[in-house]
C-alpha cells in the first residue's frame, strides 16, 4: 500500500518530468494537459535564457559604451597636446584641410585628362606642385591625419607630367591644298585656330624666313596646341608692324609716282 502511495505522490509531483513530450508540430488546442505543461515549461525555459542574454548584451553595451567615451577622451587629450605641441588651432587646421582638399580635387579631375591635355597643362600641374610644397613646409602637414595623404598626393602629381607629342607637317601645294601657315593651324587635326599661326612659324624659323611663304614639300614641327607664348606675340606682333610698314611704304611710293 505504501509503494502504491508513493508512486502517485512521484506521479503528483514530478509527472511533468516523464509525461511523454508532445511533437513540436502538434497543435496547441490538441495537447493533453502533461504534453501543455511540458510545452509551457520548455516556453518559460527559452524565454528565460533570452532574457539572459539579453541583460549579457545590455552589460556588454554598457561596457563598450564606456570603453568607447574613453577612448574618445584619450583621442581627443592626444589631439589637444599635438595642436598645442604645433602652435596651431582648430580654424588652423580647418584652413589648411580645406586647402589640401582643393588641391585633392584639382588632382582629382586631371588624371581623367588624356596625355596631350596633360602635355598642354603642364604648367596647371607645375602650379599643384608648388601649391603642394607650400603646404608640406607648414608644420601641421605632420600630423597623422595629412601625412599619409601629402606622401600619395604628391605622388600623382609627378604622375600627371607628360612630354609634348611630337607632330609633324609636310607643306602641300597651293593650288592643291592651300598650304600657307594660316591655313594649316586651322586645320582640325593641327589646332583648328588659325590665329596660332606663330606658333608654327616660331617653331620652324630656322627654315622660315619669311611666315608668307612657305614651300612644298618643307617638313614643319608642330608644336603643342596651347596659347601663345610672350615670344610668339612678340614675334606677331613685329611681323604685323613690318607688314604696315611696307603697305605704307608702297603707297607712298605709288603716290610719288604719279
Amino acid at each position: 500500500m505504501k509503494k502504491i502511495i508513493l508512486l502517485t505522490v512521484f506521479l503528483f509531483m514530478g509527472g511533468t518530468l516523464i509525461a511523454q513530450r508532445a511533437p513540436e508540430t502538434k497543435p496547441d488546442k490538441d495537447l493533453t494537459c502533461e504534453e501543455a505543461a511540458i510545452r509551457i515549461q520548455d516556453w518559460e525555459a527559452k524565454v528565460t535564457d533570452l532574457k539572459n542574454q539579453l541583460n549579457n548584451l545590455i552589460s556588454e553595451v554598457q561596457k563598450a559604451s564606456t570603453n568607447l567615451e574613453a577612448a574618445k577622451k584619450a583621442y581627443k587629450d592626444c589631439k589637444d597636446q599635438i595642436y598645442q605641441l604645433l602652435g596651431v588651432t582648430e580654424l588652423d587646421i580647418e584652413q589648411f584641410r580645406q586647402k589640401l582638399g582643393v588641391i585633392e580635387g584639382k588632382v582629382r579631375v586631371m588624371k581623367n585628362l588624356s596625355n596631350d591635355e596633360l602635355a598642354e597643362r603642364r604648367k596647371e600641374v607645375e602650379a599643384l606642385e608648388n601649391e603642394l610644397n607650400e603646404l608640406r613646409k607648414n608644420k601641421i602637414s605632420l600630423i597623422p591625419e595629412f601625412f599619409n595623404k601629402i606622401i600619395q598626393l604628391a605622388k600623382d602629381i609627378r604622375d600627371l607630367y607628360r612630354e609634348p607629342s611630337v607632330k609633324k607637317y609636310t607643306v602641300g601645294t597651293w593650288a592643291k591644298d592651300r598650304d600657307c601657315l594660316w591655313n594649316i593651324a586651322g586645320k582640325i587635326d593641327i589646332y583648328g585656330d588659325p590665329f596660332l599661326w606663330p606658333k608654327i612659324w616660331q617653331t620652324n624659323k630656322s627654315i622660315i624666313r619669311n611666315p608668307d611663304i612657305i614651300f612644298p614639300g618643307q617638313v614643319l614641327v608642330v608644336p603643342p596646341k596651347g596659347p601663345k607664348t610672350d615670344e610668339e606675340m612678340r614675334a606677331e606682333r613685329k611681323y604685323w608692324r613690318m607688314k604696315q610698314e611696307a603697305a605704307q611704304s608702297s603707297e607712298q611710293s605709288a603716290t610719288k609716282g604719279q
